[in-house]
């Protein structure tokens, strides 16, 4: 099999792993799942860019979490499960199909915290500034927000992604259960010390931005709501930064999991798993903790959801 990748470029994925007996209940699961989290992400940016009342700045950028939770499921589910419906001998990728596997796996995972910082930022200046948000948050602003955070997030996985493909393969086996940056420099047996380093470098530096940015963000929030007397701007204050924070702890913890698990095989089993929760479990809960948990975006669901009933 190494002769055959070296020169042909096939790699063998170890995809999920479970029992004969339990494949197809697993796979009927996962398809639930999966046509919840398109339904219910793409429903979220059809509901805002259709309805008029809630093309606002906070919701704008709201619409990139639904989007990287659409390119995060698609990039690792679809393949999944068309792995479980074949032996394990036969699970076969090419090298180049994993390369933009992993490509948009990392983007995904990075986009996850950039996405969530402008987002805090935004509910920054509504809070701490309100009478200059509709002159600081323009449409101009969302565009460079957005495309900062999907910029940043692509040049960072690209120079990730660099440093693996210049390396030689001397292995044809992907030992996860789709393709990620660590387990094709895994392939290789040359020194990937340059690869670890720039990697755990690279993911410390992520969290650090991110939670930092969110902590000096509702640092100020708090301090703003503690000296303030106004009940109304604290109470909305406190729903949508619970539902920010809420969503924020979810990506953060399913993310770190997988990725320093990656450095310790004696919990292999634990971070594969870990690995294929992160592209489940924030996709599927952000829709229920920020979209619905937005009243704005609530009432325009409900609405919509009464208004079919009527016209069926």
């Amino acid at each position: 099999m190494d002769n055959l990748t070296i020169t042909n470029n096939i790699l063998l994925v170890e995809g999920l792993k479970v029992a004969p007996q339990s494949s197809y209940p697993v796979f009927i699961l996962l398809l639930l799942v999966y046509v919840f989290i398109m339904v219910s992400n793409i429903g979220l940016i059809f509901l805002i860019s259709t309805e008029k009342n809630l093309h606002h700045p906070m919701h704008f950028l709201f619409c990139n979490l639904p989007l990287n939770d659409i390119i995060g499921t698609n990039v690792v589910l679809p393949r999944l499960m068309q792995d479980m419906l074949r032996e394990s001998s036969e699970r076969y990728i090419s090298y180049a199909e994993c390369v933009v596997q992993a490509y948009f796996v990392h983007l995904f995972a990075i986009a996850c915290h950039y996405v969530l910082i402008i987002m805090a930022f935004d509910r920054y200046v509504a809070i701490c500034n309100p009478l200059r948000y509709t002159a600081i948050m323009t449409n101009k602003m969302v565009i460079k927000l957005s495309a900062s955070a999907w910029g940043l997030s692509i040049f960072m996985v690209s120079i990730l992604l660099g440093l693996t493909i210049r390396l030689s393969r001397c292995r044809s086996y992907i030992e996860n259960p789709f393709c990620d940056n660590a387990s094709l420099f895994k392939l290789s047996c040359e020194s990937v010390i340059i690869n670890n380093i720039f990697g755990m470098v690279y993911s410390v530096i992520v969290f650090t931005l991110s939670l930092g940015s969110l902590f000096i963000t509702y640092a100020k929030i708090a301090s703003v709501c503690i000296t303030s007397k106004n009940k109304t701007l604290n109470s909305k204050a406190i729903k949508t930064c619970s539902t920010h924070i809420a969503v924020y702890l979810i990506m953060f913890i399913s993310c770190a999991s997988f990725i320093f698990l990656h450095r310790v095989p004696e919990y292999s089993d634990t971070r594969k798993l870990a690995s294929i929760m992160f592209h489940i479990v924030p996709p599927g809960l952000n829709p229920l903790v920020y979209g619905l948990q937005t009243k704005e975006i609530r009432q325009k669901f409900v609405k919509y959801l009464c208004r079919k009933k009527v016209n069926p």
